[in-house]
């Protein structure tokens, strides 16, 4: 019997330290990847910062434009009807 037990607790021994060191891998992996997933997520954050400041740019430079096109356009027509 004592035989068996030996054998048996060799067995759970050997079965304990192998999981517990995949269980330290996986951990591992899993650090690494939440650190890509915030890197990756942060790069995503300072991309739309970027686009929200383009964009700001273009609606606050886009009014002035848009008035001086059309101010352009009515311009233009008059000087057309004049020289017909």
């Amino acid at each position: 019997m004592e035989n068996a037990q030996e054998i048996l607790v060799i067995f759970l021994s050997t079965t304990l330290a192998i999981f517990l060191l995949l269980g330290i891998m996986l951990l591992v992996i899993c650090i690494k990847i939440a650190n890509h997933i915030k890197r990756i997520s942060e790069k995503a954050e300072a991309i739309t910062d970027r686009a929200e400041d383009i964009a700001d740019f273009f609606s606050k430079a886009g009014t002035p434009l848009a008035v001086g096109k059309i101010i352009s356009s009515v311009t233009d027509m008059i000087r057309k009807r004049g020289k017909h």
